[in-house]
């Protein structure tokens, strides 16, 4: 019989694959692999030659331990990963690694592992389907109309992210997002009894789903109808439980704890194969009957990919303006001479906050960049990110760019890596910066995929005063530092976060976080300092010094740079040259050339001086020793800010007197 043959090389691709690295998840593929191969061979639109297909349905396995599950899938349906891939599965070099990440392996839609994260990027991705749908199908050419499907564990469904993101996807009756549970009881310890006993399906409900049970997870037949019944509902998205077995085959491991997360072992591996009357010999096995119905549909997405691309051509002779849009988008290029729509500033004493700055931009842009879409966490009128004149995306109004995401911090940072990952979009999100707390393990996701996903992070410093030390970050600047492949740009004035914009929106294969200000930041009068688009190269040479060569050099970021030219302005009254340089970005300006950092930070001028509103730590590398920072070593206090500048020595007096201690 086809479908079982099928099933069981899926099943016998991941114990062989998983035994010969001595690492690895066999249980889930071994449990989850009759529902994968009804979704894969009877429902998924795909095309394995062209994975970026813009109306393919997306498929996530955000229990993502089962990654042999994935990859045997996307093997027998044609995609460019040869068996031998799967014979080096977790080794150096591989495109197998030991969990799916995206942009690594060809069809991997999003980097998953961390559980809750691949639910939540589905229900960005589904997003993504329905806002694109709505702003561009017409009567006749419906370019954007396709599925999003995930396979969750009972650990995804435990962790909060996909809480946060379930409850926002019934709120906005995200029909066309269907999740199988792997619903299978086990978790590393044991039993999911063991923590886990809460009703899922009324759960579910509550948030507005539709939930469906499908008793025994190899009954195909109930499987392929729950599917057809989660399609038909287009008002509520659909949690399908599936009850399954981990390690279903294994004699003596399945349905225990000890299928999760280790290899089954040579003798029950020969074990399992004669139970399920599998061949032993040879390892990674794929008789043809096995890889047939995978092939056929790939073969068919082949054709749908060949019709929808006539669809496209007619569409844009019809729709010429909207036509060339969608290839825009589809391309991922940016309009030319958008840069022109950014606004510039006049010099001003008294300023502007740079959240506010940041508002203007985002309204200035979003006419121009239709793909800008985003929101806050509830904090949209502290953020400044409500596009003015624009709709909220909700239910009934998905062409709406405005998103309400709640408060639900992670929730959002891991929807929005899902909407870049969908395609044709450039999200943002929003909240206050001490709140990256909640946000972090979607932020590195995002930076170890390389999205190019903006976070707007308001209130940056200990200055955003009364609300106290539990919204004022301390050390969230260097922590954050530190995560490769994330850039951090933190403004001066209201042109650097212009230019901060501008730099976020060119990154393509990073994520930007925008560090911004609650309080006025004075406008620089840029005829007397250097171009606000020295932040392009992360630091760059503000003010000179006065007279010659500098004796001594202030660094700084965000709105500490004015309190460091204050303090050059003293200094140089007293005869010592002072150069001041704005290290808006550590990561951008360590991207620059040697020559070009040398001449900002040249070696010769060993008196310097960092001023930041957070934790010293780092800045040792720019300044010698911790002891050569105005910094912070302790949380901060609820006052107004200026008594905090006073008390925690971010004074003109107290950056002076660092400086003449080193002279």
């Amino acid at each position: 019989m086809s479908s079982e043959t099928a099933i069981n090389t899926l099943r016998f691709l991941a114990v062989d694959a998983v035994q010969k690295a001595n690492s690895g998840h066999p249980g889930m593929p071994m449990g989850a692999a009759p529902m994968a191969y009804v979704l894969w061979t009877k429902f998924l639109n795909f095309d394995p030659t062209r994975p970026d297909w813009a109306d393919r349905d997306r498929f996530v396995l955000s229990a993502g331990h089962g990654s042999m599950l994935l990859y045997g899938l996307l093997h027998l349906s044609g995609y460019e990963l040869g068996i031998e891939e799967l014979k080096n599965f977790r080794q150096w070099g591989s495109l197998t690694p030991g969990h799916p990440e995206a942009g690594h392996t060809p069809g991997v839609e999003t980097t998953t592992g961390p559980l809750g994260q691949g639910f939540a990027a589905s229900v960005g991705m589904a997003i993504a389907e329905r806002h694109l749908a709505a702003r561009f199908n017409k009567p006749g050419f419906e370019l954007v109309d396709h599925y999003t499907y995930s396979i969750a564990g009972d650990g995804c469904l435990m962790e909060g992210v996909s809480s946060e993101a379930a409850s926002l996807a019934g709120h906005l009756g995200l029909g066309k997002l269907i999740v199988l549970h792997d619903d299978n009881k086990i978790t590393i310890e044991g039993s999911t009894d063991l923590a886990f006993c809460e009703d899922i399906s009324k759960r579910f409900e509550a948030y507005g789903w539709q939930v469906l049970t499908v008793a025994d997870g190899n009954d195909l037949g109930a499987i392929e109808a729950a599917i057809n019944e989660a399609r038909a509902e287009t008002d509520k998205p659909s949690l399908i439980r599936v009850r399954t077995e981990i390690g279903y085959g294994s004699p003596a491991k399945q349905g225990s704890a000890g299928a999760h997360g280790s290899p089954l072992g040579a003798e029950e591996v020969v074990a399992s194969k004669k139970n399920l009357g599998w061949p032993i010999e040879p390892a990674f096995y794929v008789p043809d009957e096995g890889k047939a119905p995978f092939a056929a549909r790939g073969e068919a997405g082949k054709a749908l990919h060949a019709e929808w691309d006539k669809k496209l051509e007619e569409y844009c002779a019809a729709n010429p303006e909207l036509g060339g849009e969608f290839k825009r988008l589809m391309a991922g290029d940016l309009p030319e001479g958008w840069t022109d729509a950014l606004p510039s500033f006049d010099a001003d004493a008294k300023g502007i906050a740079s959240r506010a700055a940041s508002g203007k931009v985002i309204n200035a842009l979003a006419p121009i960049l239709p793909e800008l879409i985003g929101g806050s966490a509830d904090l949209a009128p502290s953020n400044n990110t409500a596009i003015s004149g624009e709709k909220d995306f909700e239910a009934g109004a998905y062409d709406g760019r405005i998103m309400r995401f709640g408060v639900r911090e992670f929730g959002m940072a891991a929807i929005i890596n899902g909407m870049y990952n969908h395609g044709m979009l450039r999200p943002f999100d929003a909240t206050f910066f001490a709140f990256t707390d909640y946000m972090r393990p979607a932020l590195r996701l995002s930076a170890l995929m390389g999205l190019g996903t903006i976070h707007v992070m308001t209130h940056d410093s200990i200055y955003l005063g009364e609300d106290g030390p539990t919204h004022q970050p301390v050390e969230h600047l260097p922590s954050l530092r530190a995560m490769p492949g994330l850039s951090i740009i933190r403004p001066a004035d209201a042109n650097e976060t212009a230019v901060a914009w501008r730099v976020a929106l060119e990154h393509k294969n990073k994520p930007t976080i925008l560090v911004l200000s609650r309080q006025n930041l004075p406008t620089l009068d840029r005829s007397v300092y250097a171009s606000a688009e020295g932040v392009e190269r992360g630091g760059y040479i503000l003010k000179e010094a006065d007279g010659g060569a500098p004796k001594a050099i202030i660094i700084s970021s965000g709105s500490e740079v004015h309190l460091a030219l204050e303090a050059a302005k003293s200094l140089e009254a007293e005869a010592i040259p002072t150069r001041v340089v704005n290290l808006a970005s550590w990561d951008l300006f360590e991207a620059q050339g040697d020559d070009y950092r040398a001449s900002v930070l040249p070696s010769s001028v060993t008196v310097r001086t960092a001023v930041e509103a957070a934790h010293p730590l780092g800045w040792d590398h720019y300044v010698g020793q911790r002891g050569n920072v105005v910094g912070m070593e302790t949380f901060g206090a609820s006052a107004p800010a200026e008594v905090l500048a006073k008390e925690f020595g971010f004074t003109v007096e107290n950056v002076v007197s660092k400086v003449k201690a080193q002279l």
